[in-house]
């Protein structure tokens, strides 16, 4: 399993992709490196769907949920293999990635393995199916959630998503002003989405250095 790399130094979070993108497309780039200038040292891994789209050309649905899972386990022990001094670990991920992450949390997966989840753009729903939500095992996590969320995210815009809150579980939500599934904001709110991006990463930081210093 190939690892990408970015910081060497803070806690270790391993991260995943979404279902749209590889992990070394240009949003899982810019996450990557936010989030290292934050203070996270990040270490990346692709499902096997995405490395199968790479090598044929051809692209296909994501892999069913045992065995992103079983690749989640298996990351998360390689990167611990990889790292001398790995610490408290962290993960999480885009959209599907980070959904897989915070299933790992909960009692029937592997909870031990990490000390807890940071998601960024969360797949509450498919867009145009609010009825299909996806917070069921929220209600036996093991350990923190922490999801940034963009404002009109199609996957779980900030209106419908505030109306089923608060959730059950340690789950906490920060809004991305004006942001998109990418955190992105448009360019009539006259946000610079380098900062958005920057100060998303910078919260995420805050959030472990918390909980961090809480045990």
């Amino acid at each position: 399993m190939d690892i990408l790399c970015n910081g060497n130094q803070g806690p270790l979070l391993v991260l995943a992709h979404g279902s749209g993108a590889p992990v070394d497309s240009a949003p899982m780039e810019r996450l990557a490196m936010a989030l290292a200038s934050s203070g996270f040292r990040v270490r990346r891994f692709e499902f096997p769907f995405m490395e199968q789209r790479r090598s044929t050309g051809k692209r296909r649905p994501p892999d069913r949920a045992p065995i992103l899972l079983k690749t989640w386990k298996e990351a998360v022990q390689e990167v611990k293999r990889q790292e001398s001094d790995t610490g408290p670990v962290w993960i999480g991920g885009r959209s599907l990635g980070g959904r897989m992450a915070s299933v790992l949390l909960t009692p029937e997966q592997s909870p031990e393995l990490a000390s807890g989840a940071l998601v960024f753009g969360y797949p509450f729903h498919p867009p145009r199916k609010p009825q299909q939500w996806r917070t069921d095992h929220f209600a036996t996590l093991c350990g923190p959630l922490w999801i940034a969320q963009g404002e009109r995210d199609p996957f779980g815009k900030r209106g419908e998503v505030e109306a089923r809150m608060p959730f059950p579980g340690p789950v906490q939500v920060e809004w991305v002003a004006d942001g998109d599934h990418e955190l992105m904001p448009t360019r009539r709110s006259g946000l610079d989405p380098n900062r958005v991006l920057t100060t998303t990463a910078e919260s995420a930081r805050a959030f472990v250095r918390a909980k961090e210093m809480s045990k």
